[in-house]
């Protein structure tokens, strides 16, 4: 019987020491500043890649150097976690409550938000050459399929016209002068159809739209450049 309490007493004693093991309340100046400043270079690589790739309509100069501040702060908030089990557990259930309202419309928005949060963390751990190599990987790999891969520019090209048959003239006028297109959408009212088509040009040259708005029957013809996502 004393045998049995003691080897739990030991296993719980163990188990007790390697946890504590793994935390450390003395957090020197000098390993602060190294990882603010791997942190910060990290987070400036963020940002000047962002800025490089960038192919929305408006870029956010504040969601640029959020990223730097994420990365800083993330990485902050590690060096906690790291020297108190106790600051550590208080810390995820202060983080659990947390909610970001700020809407992502761009997915790749949402992969660099992810980088600078992850960068923050494995630096905040001291992982430094994980996190430099793995951001240097990352980085090259963003910057050739966003920058580098050469995709096809869609377009949408609005046009309002009076009757069916012009209608028909400009199918067959778009037929022969772009790539490709097809019809998004289509609104009938009395004296006027609008048509919203999504097409691919063949020379990126948008010429085409005047001879569309010569047409007898074309109120107006707007060609209009998006990143392919449509709403109705």
């Amino acid at each position: 019987m004393n045998t049995t309490t003691t080897d739990t007493t030991n296993f719980s004693d163990l188990i007790r020491k390697s946890v504590l093991s793994n935390f450390n309340s003395d957090i020197s100046l000098t390993k602060m500043l190294l990882t603010f400043a791997v942190a910060f270079v990290i987070g400036l690589f963020i940002f000047i890649l962002y800025r490089r790739v960038f192919s929305g309509v408006l870029y956010s100069k504040s969601f640029n150097v959020s990223l730097i501040g994420m990365t800083m702060v993330t990485a902050m908030v590690i060096i906690a976690i790291n020297s108190n089990l106790v600051l550590s557990l208080g810390m995820v259930g202060a983080l659990s409550i947390v909610r970001f309202r700020t809407p992502i419309k761009d997915p790749t928005d949402l992969i660099f938000l992810f980088w600078a949060a992850a960068a923050g963390i494995v630096t905040g751990a001291g992982f430094f050459t994980l996190a430099a190599i793995g951001s240097v990987v990352v980085g090259l790999i963003l910057f050739f399929f966003i920058k580098r891969v050469s995709v096809e520019t869609p377009y949408l090209l609005v046009v309002n016209c009076d009757s069916d048959v012009t209608e028909r003239e400009v199918h067959a006028q778009l037929d022969k002068t772009v790539k490709r297109y097809n019809v998004k959408q289509k609104t009938v009212s009395a004296g006027n159809i609008e048509l919203t088509l999504e097409l691919r040009l063949r020379d990126q040259e948008g010429g085409f739209v005047n001879n569309l708005s010569a047409l007898a029957g074309v109120r107006n013809a707007v060609l209009i450049s998006y990143n392919g996502d449509y709403v109705s």
